[in-house]
């Protein structure tokens, strides 16, 4: 093994790090955010509202990050002109793959936390007289995205990982690194072995992190010792 060209590839890597860390924050940040409509609308007993979402969920948990990927960079030409558009920058390509993909599981994380939820804590809210958007605000929402912790440092995880197939349309994430740094040297196991270690490092990040916030605010789920 070669560490020369582990050392002297470094700033590769570390251009490849921070391009996963704020495709991958930003994809989640923005997923979250579509995650809980789309949630709340999974949930609806009024079928236009939930055959939408049903049918979104469906489409981006049942096919590949890739397919999906490759439909949104190669084929939004086939709609409408992209040349000089964000739509022909990989970077943004990938950044609604990733936002789609993450935002429809997330959705069914939360809508399966909301449906867990005890009957007791919807019936008091309903007894004091809340509407149905005050009990989802005040209620609903906030415990079922507590309850969600341990599900969705899962799911991160799994965009994390999945974040790989930016390399292929041009990104130069960690992946892209290790692919450029292997094109240079030849040394596929020395390239992939870095990077490889870069995502086991954030993995490790992600993980303390979703341990503190689950110590944080799971603690009124613990039984009393």
């Amino acid at each position: 093994m070669d560490f020369s060209i582990i050392i002297e590839s470094l700033p590769i890597y570390l251009d490849g790090l921070w391009t996963t860390v704020w495709l991958v924050g930003l994809a989640l940040v923005m997923g979250i955010c579509l995650a809980i409509p789309l949630a709340i609308a999974r949930n609806s007993t009024i079928y236009f509202i939930r055959l939408p979402a049903w049918a979104f969920i469906y489409f981006f948990r049942g096919t590949p990050l890739l397919v999906q990927l490759y439909l949104i960079y190669y084929g939004m030409d086939q709609f409408f002109p992209v040349k000089d558009t964000l739509w022909e920058n990989a970077w943004f390509c990938a950044l609604i793959s990733f936002f789609l993909n993450t935002g429809a599981y997330t959705a069914e994380i939360i809508r399966g936390a909301i449906n867990g939820l005890p009957k007791g804590e919807v019936e008091a809210a309903k007894a004091y007289g809340m509407s149905t958007w005050k009990t989802y605000r005040r209620i609903i929402l906030p415990s079922a995205l507590r309850r969600a912790l341990p599900a969705y440092s899962n799911e991160v995880i799994f965009m994390l990982h999945g974040s790989a197939v930016a390399g292929i349309v041009t990104i130069m994430d960690l992946t892209g690194a290790a692919r450029l740094v292997n094109s240079r040297y030849y040394a596929p196991f020395e390239s992939f072995l870095t990077a490889g270690l870069f995502y086991m490092m954030l993995c490790f990040i992600i993980l303390w992190v979703f341990k503190k916030a689950e110590k944080r605010f799971l603690a009124y789920l613990r039984p009393l010792s």
